[in-house]
């Protein structure tokens, strides 16, 4: 009965989310050129009215209504704020954490935070300056950027297409992976003057960073060390309940959702804040439907998760996605093999004549870019099994390691109250200040005459264009 209660509030809030255009609360899709280039959160003010007319009592934490530089700033950080544009036309934001706090030593290295699906760049941030990691990596010195993928809060603005288009969300991690990563990581090392930089990635964060060095094999050579938190490209062993239904769901929900127009899915709402301080603060009776509603797909662990800070997530997170990025998880459980987006039955007109029945599978032989895989055996979403054959296929996998805490799951790497001392302090230790000693010294003897063009076709050759990803 407590599984189907989860399950009835999953689906109450997603009719929600998508009602919110006729709430007098929702922020109108009509406005300036730049609403979502410029959005910033709700404020108290916006939600004390509704709240009102409901006879709601609520006690907001200030967090709650904080942007990202806002938080950052807050905590006597120094924080910039960037944007740049992908090919297709897509406008991203990034945040900045520079090496300048007073107190701080520079270590001269930049590190990019990527997120995971349906989350932002106030994941990494969320937890403040005690626990979170964008704060940790500062003040060790680093140079923190923190991206933000097309379509979440962040990043929901593009050169000549709207949001209310269905063309805007016409796209899944793939896309995110070959075109946003790319820009954003051009843009970081330009403006920081670098030629490669560290990228740590949580979750669909992994996924795309796999993705774009085997699409894309040159920007291996842009990254010193990969660190994968959570790692997802194979899902067969995927524990979710609800990825499993939905998975053996997918063609029915994905005709219903395209029938009606529902390209976006989880998208941050007002409706959403006020549910999380009134429904989920600590001592309401509906809080356990709440936390045990995102337990039941990453993985139960109370001990982790910090009840007082619900509803300030659920103010940042989720940030919503296309349903594409959503479906092509699913892809992936119901084959067994990483595999690109599956248009069935047009993959031929995508792919070519050589896939009308299933996409191509992505070459992980050429992600040539050190990786470190950190996967837990509480993980729902990321089971050892996969990130076992993940390693194998990966063309450069130097370490797996397992969290010693058999509790932790898949949001304790970002939300997590012990994530610092569990995870952090080794990922500092044992990858990036290791992978800067090599660094320091392979660029130490390379010659003026280095020949990048050479070292790029080291990358693409002997390997076939048409790979397949059958078990060996």
């Amino acid at each position: 009965m407590k599984v189907l209660a989860l399950l009835c509030l999953g689906i109450s809030l997603f009719d929600v989310v998508y009602s919110l255009p006729s709430l007098p609360f929702f922020n109108s899709e009509e406005g300036s050129k730049n609403e979502f280039l410029h959005s910033s959160p709700y404020s108290p003010e916006d939600l004390l009215e509704v709240r009102k007319s409901l006879n709601l009592s609520w006690t907001p934490d200030p967090d709650e209504f904080l942007s990202v530089p806002e938080l950052i700033t807050k905590y006597g950080y120094p924080v910039e704020e960037h944007f740049t544009t992908t090919s297709d036309g897509y406008i991203l934001r990034m945040h900045r954490i520079p090496a300048t706090k007073p107190g701080v030593t520079p270590n001269n290295h930049v590190v990019f935070l990527m997120h995971g699906v349906l989350m932002s760049s106030s994941d990494w941030i969320i937890l403040g300056p005690q626990k979170a990691l964008a704060y940790y990596l500062a003040d060790q010195g680093f140079d923190v950027w923190m991206g933000n993928a097309r379509g979440n809060t962040q990043s929901k603005n593009h050169t000549h297409l709207k949001p209310y288009q269905r063309k805007f969300w016409k796209f899944s991690w793939h896309e995110i992976a070959t075109r946003d990563l790319p820009a954003m990581i051009d843009y970081t090392l330009k403006v920081t003057k670098k030629k490669a930089l560290f990228h740590i990635g949580h979750s669909q964060g992994t996924t795309t960073f796999y993705v774009m060095c085997s699409e894309l094999p040159k920007y291996n050579k842009k990254i010193i060390a990969h660190v994968s938190l959570a790692p997802i490209a194979y899902m067969k062993n995927a524990f979710s309940p609800l990825l499993r239904l939905v998975s053996k769901l997918l063609v029915v929900p994905k005709t219903l959702l395209n029938l009606f127009g529902i390209d976006e899915i989880m998208a941050h709402s007002s409706l959403m804040q006020m549910l999380g301080d009134n429904f989920c603060a600590v001592g309401e009776r509906t809080e356990f439907l709440c936390r045990d509603f995102l337990f039941l797909v990453t993985g139960f662990d109370h001990a982790e998760f910090n009840d007082t800070m619900l509803p300030v997530f659920l103010a940042h997170t989720p940030a919503g996605a296309s349903t594409r990025q959503l479906y092509h998880y699913a892809q992936l459980f119901n084959s067994g093999k990483f595999r690109q987006y599956d248009y069935f039955p047009f993959n031929s007109l995508h792919y070519g004549p050589l896939h009308p029945i299933n996409p191509p599978s992505y070459n992980l032989k050429k992600v040539k870019a050190p990786v470190y895989l950190f996967y837990s055996n509480n993980d729902w979403l990321s089971h050892p099994k996969d990130v076992k054959t993940l390693c194998k296929k990966l063309g450069n996998c130097k370490a797996q390691t397992l969290v010693a805490e058999n509790r932790f799951n898949h949001l304790d790497y970002v939300w997590g109250n012990n994530a610092k001392q569990r995870i952090y302090s080794e990922v500092k230790d044992e990858v990036l200040e290791q992978s800067m000693k090599e660094w320091n010294l392979k660029n130490s003897l390379l010659t003026d005459e280095f020949d990048d063009d050479e070292e790029e076709e080291v990358y693409e050759e002997d390997y076939d264009e048409d790979y397949s990803d059958d078990e060996e």
